[in-house]
């Protein structure tokens, strides 16, 4: 028989199952189910969560945050038993957005049979790093340095606000969302790049990551968020911190560098595919009305 239940907040024990849970579809699936919000609200504790159980073992779980858009995985060994259903009945009969991560057919065949439609593409993007990277300057009067924790957090939480003002979930960031990220084993502020002008304002940021080798995949640096302030632009600036950034995560010794990016963001694809980059992966975000 199986049973859902609602958890506001995860023990450490169930947090370890979920995590437990999600490298089984990971080996299983080829991809991380779980995207970097979900993971640091299951390692936090906080929610709103959903556990299916087959009798006593963690068989599924999702998560749904206050907007309605959530993620869900069903253990390799519980699949195409009515979890991944009963999670859904769990969550709501109200409108609801799922990512899945990774363009798979068994996900494309569950959205249909649950009355879920495709509405959005996350493309993750690739480049070499070992190749030659293009020179472009930085506009006049501008110059970079290196966030300062304690010190920039308004500041920044202000121009990333204004440049992601259209997106679902980069503009809503909050100080407890950066803070969360400053705690995190990976955060390295010399990788945390800031453009300010004369008069020492922020206009733009480029904030890479480093992700260690994990199975087949090299250690990876990532384009984590790049953003210019539309109320200081400067032209080419976008394209300047990009350079930057990728320059500073070659000079660690990193082979390649990867980025995420929706399909429809015409302008920031044009940018990445003149820096080389590809499409590697892709994320599909599926809407029940």
């Amino acid at each position: 028989m199986t049973t859902v239940r609602p958890v506001d907040r995860l023990s450490s024990a169930e947090a370890a199952d979920v995590l437990a849970l999600a490298a089984a579809a990971e080996q299983a699936d080829g991809v991380y189910p779980l995207s970097e919000d979900v993971l640091l609200r299951v390692r936090g504790g906080d929610g709103p969560h959903f556990l299916a159980f087959d009798g006593d073992r963690l068989a599924g779980y999702a998560f749904l945050d206050p907007e309605g858009s959530g993620e869900l995985v069903v253990h390799p060994d519980h699949r195409r038993h009515g979890y991944g259903t009963a999670l859904l009945t769990a969550a709501g009969a109200g409108p609801l957005r799922f990512w899945a991560h990774g363009d798979e057919p068994g996900a494309q065949a569950f959205a249909r049979k649950n009355g879920f439609e495709r509405v959005r593409v996350l493309w993750q993007m690739r480049r070499s790093l070992t190749e030659p990277l293009p020179d472009i300057p930085l506009p006049a009067g501008v110059t970079v340095r290196t966030f300062r924790p304690g010190h920039d957090e308004d500041a920044w939480l202000g121009v990333n606000s204004r440049a992601f003002a259209h997106h679902p979930e980069q503009g809503r960031w909050t100080r407890a969302d950066l803070l969360l990220r400053e705690a995190e084993p990976w955060f390295d502020q010399t990788g945390f790049l800031l453009a300010v002008d004369v008069t020492g304002t922020l206009i733009g940021f480029h904030w890479t990551k480093v992700h260690p080798a994990s199975g087949d995949d090299p250690a990876l640096g990532e384009i984590y968020v790049l953003g210019v302030d539309p109320a200081g632009h400067r032209r080419g600036l976008g394209a300047a911190l990009s350079v930057a950034g990728l320059r500073h995560l070659a000079a660690q010794g990193l082979t390649v560098s990867n980025l995420y990016v929706d399909e429809s963001n015409t302008a920031a694809v044009a940018l990445y595919r003149r820096l080389g980059f590809d499409i590697y992966k892709t994320d599909i975000n599926y809407f029940r009305p």
